[in-house]
């Protein structure tokens, strides 16, 4: 575990994409309040809510947690020096889970900040008291660490770091897209990406699941890719 730890800190990757995570949700926060109506209580929300588009970042933290050593040739040493590979895997999870954690935890004091700075220069009133405002933000939080552990289990799945991180991104920015319209809405709400978005209290998932419904979704999405990563990590040769 400290070992994880020390990886995590030391490399600037995690750091880069924690920095780029703060100018998006910035970006995405100024957004409403530039662009959309001042007079729509609904405004605030839509605002804060970027703070859950920023999990495709723990995403491709969590890829690279596994894909990352495999595309470095370090997997090999991490296996002997720890041999049971169950064990490496659930190291990482719970390392890199709780990187998405703090990535969701800076990111919601960036957008509470953002809001309140956005809102004074709109002249928009921001109800510090509404419960729906926080719940958006825990959603939000929860989408981060819910996606950087689903990144683990990707990244052991596909060990190619180019390949599982494009093809995780191609997945939420396009084709879930296109399945959702080939299958219709209601079943749509159980795709990855709009458990997310419902999770976090975005406009594309406000006719989705309940956000207690969206936890629980995303955690047996994380189950079922993590148990699938381990089992093929006992089975891959490792060269």
């Amino acid at each position: 575990m400290s070992a994880e730890l020390l990886k995590l800190r030391t490399i600037r990757t995690p750091w880069i994409l924690l920095a780029v995570a703060q100018l998006v949700i910035v970006a995405g926060v100024a957004g409403p309040f530039t662009t959309g109506d001042r007079t729509d209580p609904t405004i605030v929300r839509a605002g804060a809510a970027h703070l859950g588009l920023v999990a495709l970042f723990t995403l491709v933290l969590g890829i690279m947690a596994v894909a990352g050593e495999h595309r470095h040739r370090t997997i090999t040493d991490t296996y002997l020096t720890s041999p049971h590979r169950g064990r490496v895997l659930a190291r990482k999870l719970a390392v890199y889970t709780g990187a998405g954690a703090v990535f969701g935890a800076v990111g919601a004091i960036t957008a509470v900040a953002s809001v309140a700075v956005a809102a004074a220069v709109t002249d928009v009133t921001v109800d510090w008291s509404d419960p729906r405002l926080w719940r958006t933000i825990a959603g939000c939080v929860a989408w981060n660490v819910a996606f950087a552990a689903l990144g683990v289990g990707i990244g052991a799945l596909v060990p190619n770091v180019t390949a599982a991180i494009t093809g995780s991104l191609a997945w939420l920015a396009l084709v879930e897209a296109v399945v959702a319209a080939l299958i219709g809405s209601d079943a749509a709400q159980w795709l990855p990406f709009a458990a997310g978005a419902a999770l976090g209290g975005l406009p594309s998932g406000g006719d989705g699941l309940p956000q207690w419904g969206a936890v629980v979704l995303l955690a047996a999405y994380v189950a079922a890719v993590g148990v699938a990563a381990a089992v093929v990590t006992r089975r891959r040769d490792i060269a």
